[in-house]
């Protein structure tokens, strides 16, 4: 059986980052992974109930991310809806694209370890959309966007689904993944970045030039009027994203219920604009519902499709067994380490952290051991070196429709060497602990 899983995931991937050749919707084709292993597990098996135990216990799991996917995805149209998005884009004062591009990056990095990775990549594509139309061209700054909303979830204990594994766990504290992660993440994001902006990549940068009747890169008009309801929409989304992990620490509820909650009052305030005259003469926008159909629901059920397929190989003991063949066969913990962040850019890094906790939990390494912060900062990071690899990559990939193998062959070699750069770091700071 186990062969026969393994063999129908790589097929499955296949055909996702095939997707354009082979004319096969990349959601459709994880759906059917995702049925497809779960059924073979279940033939297979000779306790049924306890598959179907275990598949709900999955989608418990993963319809807590899909919820929170969707009402944050529901708050950034609604933000965009109104212009929200004008208050950031208006202080922006340079079109210079190279300049451009690092200020969408930082600011990414520095936004996502508040946020989280996912929501943050959400948010800049926003932003990005208003700032360089050219599709062709926005790629590149999107590229930058999933590395560097990675790179920033990856020192925050809840700037990525697994920092939050390790912190509920209590394998990490705050302090300590601020502390001994942040160098690591900088430059897993600035060498790609640098790497980008001035190496002959065949980006036509001068293309934003004065004289140059094809602008791709806009800088906000300065005197465009606010737009009603903009600034108090914006601060509502936002702080709505930022009271969640705060929403979770006083009630102890998860997240998804922290979103809704900020989706709620987004709603209500949305309605009461318009009921009070806060809009007269001016046209109705679209309001939260209109808002959410515009919501990329097959990107939701992409996620959906994945996550339940590699839920098919945790529940099957494959991602186990895996994880205990690296350590009879490499040994070194930091290795190790190493070629879990790797195997995330291909199965997302949830189920492999779940893995080396399951591998180290009770073995000797105490709260804030290198092992938990390194696991941290490689899974966090690993999964955008090919953009399936991530939430953040994932959602990204659907919104700005970006091919696999186009962002594989372009900018996966640089995450590489920022991923190498980042890990090289922790090791000659930290290396000697372990």
């Amino acid at each position: 059986m186990y062969p026969l899983l393994i063999g129908v995931f790589v097929i499955g991937y296949a055909v996702i980052a095939m997707e354009h050749t082979l004319k096969v919707h990349k959601t459709a084709a994880s759906l059917l992974m995702a049925v497809v292993l779960w059924t073979i597990f279940i033939l297979g098996n000779d306790d049924p109930h306890q598959v179907n135990e275990s598949l709900s216990r999955h989608l418990a799991s993963i319809g807590e991310i899909v919820i929170f996917l969707l009402g944050a995805m529901t708050i950034v149209e609604l933000v965009n809806t109104y212009r929200g998005f004008d208050v950031i884009t208006s202080r922006i004062k340079t079109n210079n694209p190279r300049k451009l591009m690092w200020v969408v990056a930082w600011l990414t990095f520095f936004l996502s370890a508040v946020l989280d990775n996912l929501t943050t990549s959400l948010v800049m594509i926003s932003l990005l959309k208003q700032l360089v139309p050219e599709l062709k061209m926005r790629r590149w700054f999107a590229t930058m966007v999933i590395v560097a909303a990675n790179a920033g979830g990856a020192w925050s204990p809840i700037g990525d689904v697994t920092n939050t594994m390790l912190w509920i766990d209590e394998k990490i504290s705050t302090g300590a993944i601020v502390t001994q992660a942040f160098v690591p993440s900088i430059l897993a994001l600035l060498v790609p970045l640098l790497l980008l902006t001035f190496l002959p990549l065949g980006i036509d940068w001068k293309k934003n030039s004065p004289e140059s009747d094809d602008d791709w890169c806009v800088l906000p008009s300065a005197h465009k009027p606010d737009y009603p309801g903009s600034k108090l929409i914006f601060g509502l989304g936002v702080g709505a994203l930022l009271f969640v992990p705060i929403f979770k620490t006083l009630t102890h509820l998860p997240p998804y219920v922290g979103i809704l909650f900020g989706l709620s009052i987004l709603w209500l305030v949305a309605d009461w604009l318009h009921e009070n005259g806060q809009l007269r003469g001016k046209p109705r926008p679209p309001q939260a519902l209109r808002a959410l159909a515009r919501v990329d629901a097959s990107s939701i059920l992409f996620f959906l499709g994945i996550l339940t397929a590699v839920g098919a190989l945790e529940s099957a003991g494959i991602l186990g067994q895996l994880a205990n063949a690296l350590d009879k066969t490499l040994g070194s913990h930091p290795l190790i380490m190493l070629v879990i962040g790797g195997i995330s850019a291909v199965v997302d890094n949830v189920p492999m952290v779940a893995a080396a906790l399951g591998m180290y939990d009770g073995a000797g390494f105490a709260m804030d051991h290198p092992l938990w912060i390194f696991l941290a900062f490689c899974a966090g990071t690993g999964g955008s070196m090919l953009i399936i690899g991530s939430a953040a990559g994932v959602a990204v990939m659907g919104l700005e429709k970006i091919d696999f193998f186009w962002y594989a062959k372009r900018v996966s070699w640089m995450i590489l060497l920022g991923y190498l750069a980042g890990a090289a770091s922790y090791l000659l700071m930290f290396g000697y602990q372990w």
